[in-house]
């Protein structure tokens, strides 16, 4: 399965937004207002949870300077990735999309495809909050 948020462009620099999204403790900026749980577990790994919603494991899987950011889960029950794609636009603008890949059941990928979709689309919407 995979889906996209919709690119949007931030008042930040690709640099800003790269260093900001390499440290994981900034990801409790990027989450909806309906977060039940927020825990940094260390440099590179962090665990949220959604009202409604079983917590997840993120760990820092990649970084390309600049211009990407990966995350995937730290458990195989549910294998994804969320990939952050940075562009720089000028020195004071990027623009950033973030795509999420994962390996489902056909109906686990029904259940989960609404709410992951808004889930990265509010991700994105808050990139100007880094």
């Amino acid at each position: 399965m995979n889906l996209e948020s919709p690119k949007v462009t931030v008042a930040k620099s690709a640099q800003h937004i790269f260093d900001a999204l390499s440290d994981v403790k900034n990801f409790e900026k990027l989450m909806p207002e309906n977060i039940a749980k927020f825990e940094v577990l260390g440099d590179d790994i962090f665990n949220f949870g959604l009202k409604g919603m079983p917590e997840i494991k993120l760990r820092m899987k990649d970084k390309t300077p600049h211009s990407k950011v990966v995350l995937a889960a730290a458990s195989d029950k549910i294998p994804f990735t969320l990939t952050a794609n940075i562009d720089s636009v000028s020195d004071a603008q990027s623009a950033v999309q973030l795509h999420f890949e994962g390996d489902f059941n056909p109906m686990m990928a029904m259940m989960i495809k609404g709410p992951i979709s808004k889930f990265i689309e509010t991700l994105a919407e808050n990139m100007n909050k880094l």
